[in-house]
């Protein structure tokens, strides 16, 4: 079996284009499908999957809508994410919403397909010579899920230029500052490193330490010297956050 089909049969791509530099892999045949499934073929393209600012809630006093279309539209994106970590947070968010979904909710899905129409052909490159160093990236928002106050982590790791594994999950619990909260991304992205790193030594490969890339000052502190972490609670308020001395 050729190198093309492995990927095809792994991530379930619908088409691996080999060339002399690389493997391109994408899903723009699915993309169209799932566009012509829930009749947004001729919609309006939109740049981003969803507004930076978005808001998103239960909205208990919205109009209701079918739900088995809603967890229909959400599991089509859901597959998708297997070759489109470009989408992985507002899939993620819109998830949250399936046990009684609001207009609010659909039109924010809907705004994902809209992103979809006008980049069907996005998918993963995996480029030939290039090194081949492991390296890793996290983040987090604070709070960012309105029902529970819980932040969501992200992160994605790298084989030099190849995006090998990423993820976006809600915190298990609810973080009391943004450092806290970056504190649980990075624990999460370590974990993943470390299954990461035990895969690779199957293939004869050892990554010992691995760097872990983080934009949060705080975090890293903490990480060098756990006693600092008497430093970073934080009081939320309405209009502002509050260090303690």
């Amino acid at each position: 079996m050729s190198r093309p089909d492995v990927f095809r049969r792994r991530l379930g791509c619908d088409k691996v284009n080999q060339k002399e530099d690389g493997f391109f892999i994408h899903l723009s045949k699915y993309v169209k499908d799932i566009l012509s499934r829930f009749k947004m073929e001729d919609c309006t393209p939109y740049d981003t999957p969803i507004l930076v600012n978005h808001k998103l809630n239960s909205d208990p006093d919205g109009k209701e809508v079918d739900c088995r279309l809603y967890r229909a539209m959400i599991g089509s994106l859901m597959y998708l994410t297997a070759s489109r970590p470009d989408i992985m947070f507002a899939v993620c968010l819109c998830s949250r919403f399936q046990a009684k979904p609001k207009e609010f909710q659909l039109i924010a899905v809907k705004r994902i397909f809209r992103y979809l129409k006008g980049k069907q052909r996005l998918g993963l490159w995996f480029p030939h010579g290039s090194n081949f160093e492991f390296n890793a990236y996290t983040d987090s928002d604070f709070g960012g899920c309105c029902l529970d106050r819980k932040s969501t982590t992200g992160g994605c790791q790298f084989l030099g230029n190849r995006l090998v594994s990423w993820q976006c999950k809600k915190q298990t619990t609810v973080s009391i500052s943004t450092c806290e909260a970056e504190y649980i991304a990075a624990a999460s992205c370590c974990s993943q490193i470390l299954w990461i790193q035990q895969q690779l030594r199957d293939y004869g490969l050892n990554f010992i330490g691995t760097p872990m890339f983080i934009d949060n000052n705080a975090t890293m502190s903490i990480t060098n010297n756990h006693v600092k972490h008497s430093k970073t609670m934080h009081i939320e308020s309405s209009d502002t956050t509050c260090e303690s001395p």
